[in-house]
């Protein structure tokens, strides 16, 4: 059984920083790219983040470069996304994903979903 299982999320004031982490099973994690997406209240889902399966490549929205950075350990079967300096718009259900094709990642058509972990930024 696939699963991926988000973690990390939380009440954060504006500034401050957090690690999302995303465990798999299921399926030969290094075999898939995987990607983060959000989707804030009332608003479409977005593509934020892919990386590699190897982890040599990886691939942001222009909103996010330089204050996300995604991540991965193979070892562990886990994605990451380190958030430096959140804002109250990255308020968002952030969740994973993992296809074995990159483009289809950053193209939002992944094969397997996680199920999203809440991020609130408020002072």
């Amino acid at each position: 059984q696939v699963q991926l299982v988000e973690s990390g999320g939380g009440l954060v004031q504006p500034g401050r920083s957090l690690k999302l982490s995303c465990a798999t099973s299921g399926f030969t994690f290094r075999f898939y790219a995987t990607g983060w997406y959000r989707q804030g209240a009332g608003k479409e889902r977005e593509f934020v983040a892919a990386i590699s399966q190897s982890g040599d490549r990886t691939y942001y929205t222009n909103s996010v470069k330089g204050r996300f950075t995604i991540s991965r350990d193979n070892a562990k079967n886990t994605v990451y996304l380190q958030i430096n300096n959140l804002q109250p718009e990255d308020t968002a259900a952030y969740s994973c994903a993992a296809d074995v094709s990159f483009g289809d990642i950053t193209n939002m058509r992944p094969k397997y979903w996680g199920q999203g972990t809440q991020v609130t930024v408020s002072a």
